[in-house]
């Protein structure tokens, strides 16, 4: 597999060093990507990254995933408008740990193959650099006007930022310039990737190897393009947040519906970036959704690939299930076998009403709970006509009887009540 011509039909390739893909048709190379751990998650924006490394060691390659440590107590300029807070020791680790948790299921660290991926943090070399040695040992190869030249620092030192940029941030890119000359010392490494706001630090490091290590010190450059929505927005983001990729942020169930509902156009550029299905499979399913838009071929595909790699087969089909209790004709069995988390995940914003537990657990008539206790109807006469109609549910159950007493046992996950009035209106019932 040609890794180069890989990441270019999947839209991947933004800018490379000439030389790049002759060299790693030559032999095995090692490659790094650096992941910033300011969060104890990743999240879908560090998707590409994560999968530029994943088809990297599909092609034979070594991929090198390095925690910044060290440069994430600094912060990157690169795209950000002001400094970032600067995090301690103490909650970068915690962060690393569960990073390293993540990559694991993308990238094969244990094996015995020559191109087993490996994990680096970049504290480790850096905690015991004194600040003097640093300066006299890396400062000294790389020129101001080199440093200023950049467009992450050209942008933040112009008159219409105003905000400037402290020694610290400036510092940055000469911090991950020297990340790529210890790798490339100690590890072999002779390739840098990362996305395209990455290019000047990327090249910094290019720079720094050929000037310490002399003109015959090959070390190379690829970085990917930053993606977008078909409509302008940024990708990445709700109206929530970030999609995360750790389940206590984002739910699988969340997660599944964020590609879901990607538009088509989107969802034919993300199933090559963000998948590792082949050509062929890709161009078939892209024939399918243009004799068939409505069907959603793409997005359902997408859905279940990375829905099953991020989280799991398990989680993906318990994504499907739950979709299909807001959207389908779900049974009250699929309904009462989800958590408790996606429950509230698939019924969110739908009105909540809460009703007491006590009363409940005696035993209350449906008419009562649903118009007195919660003004699900406005009247019991309504509740009346609709039950008569089959218009009413409870717990996806249809009510046949305008005098049923609901109790406790009743209550999904042992304090919820899904009543369904029509066939869109839903409304959550919580005991306290």
């Amino acid at each position: 597999m040609n890794f180069v011509e890989e990441l270019k039909w999947r839209g991947m390739v933004h800018d490379l060093m000439p030389g790049t893909e002759e060299r790693l048709q030559k032999e095995m190379t090692s490659a790094y990507i650096g992941f910033d751990p300011t969060a104890d998650s990743l999240h879908i924006g560090h998707l590409v990254s994560v999968m530029i490394l994943k088809h990297f060691q599909r092609a034979g390659h070594r991929p090198i995933a390095l925690i910044g440590g060290a440069t994430g107590m600094i912060g990157d300029p690169s795209l950000k408008s002001a400094e970032r807070n600067l995090l301690d020791e103490a909650t970068l680790r915690h962060n690393q740990d569960r990073i390293k948790k993540q990559l694991a299921k993308f990238l094969d660290f244990d094996s015995d193959a020559p191109n087993a991926a490996k994990l680096v943090n970049n504290y480790d070399w850096m905690k015991d650099y004194t600040f003097l040695n640093f300066i006299r040992d890396i400062g000294k190869h790389l020129t101001v006007n080199y440093m200023m030249a950049k467009d992450s620092v050209k942008k933040r030192l112009s008159a219409e930022s105003n905000v400037g940029m402290s020694f610290t941030e400036f510092s940055y890119q000469l911090l991950q310039g020297y990340d790529y000359l210890y790798l490339y010392q100690h590890e072999g490494c002779r390739l840098q990737m990362g996305g395209s706001d990455q290019w000047g630090n990327i090249t910094t490091g290019t720079e720094l190897i050929r000037r310490t290590l002399g003109s015959e010190a090959e070390a190379f450059a690829l970085v990917c393009p930053l993606i977008t929505k078909a409509d302008g927005g940024k990708f990445g983001k709700t109206e929530s947040g970030n999609v995360w990729l750790d389940r206590r942020y984002t739910s699988p169930y969340k997660f599944y519906q964020f590609w879901l509902n990607v538009s088509d156009d989107d969802a034919a550029k993300y199933i090559k970036i963000f998948t590792a299905l082949g050509r062929e499979e890709i161009a078939s399913l892209e024939k399918e959704q243009a004799e068939a838009p409505h069907l959603r071929a793409l997005q359902k595909c997408l859905a279940r690939e990375v829905t099953r790699m991020v989280h799991s087969e398990e989680d993906y089909r318990a994504a499907v299930e739950a979709s299909n209790i807001l959207f389908g004709n779900a049974t009250s069995e699929a309904l009462k076998k989800i958590d408790e988390d996606t429950l509230l995940s698939v019924f969110e914003g739908v009105p909540r009403f809460e009703v007491s537990r006590d009363e409940l657990a005696a035993g209350i008539k449906i008419v009562e709970l649903c118009t007195d206790k919660a003004a699900v109807f406005p009247s019991k006469g309504e509740l009346r006509k609709l039950v008569q109609s089959g218009g009413v549910s409870v717990n996806k159950e249809k009510l046949t009887d305008y005098d049923a007493v609901i109790s406790s046992h009743d209550l999904l996950n042992g304090k919820y009540l899904l009543i369904q009035r029509g066939k869109k209106n839903y409304y959550l019932l919580i005991a306290k």
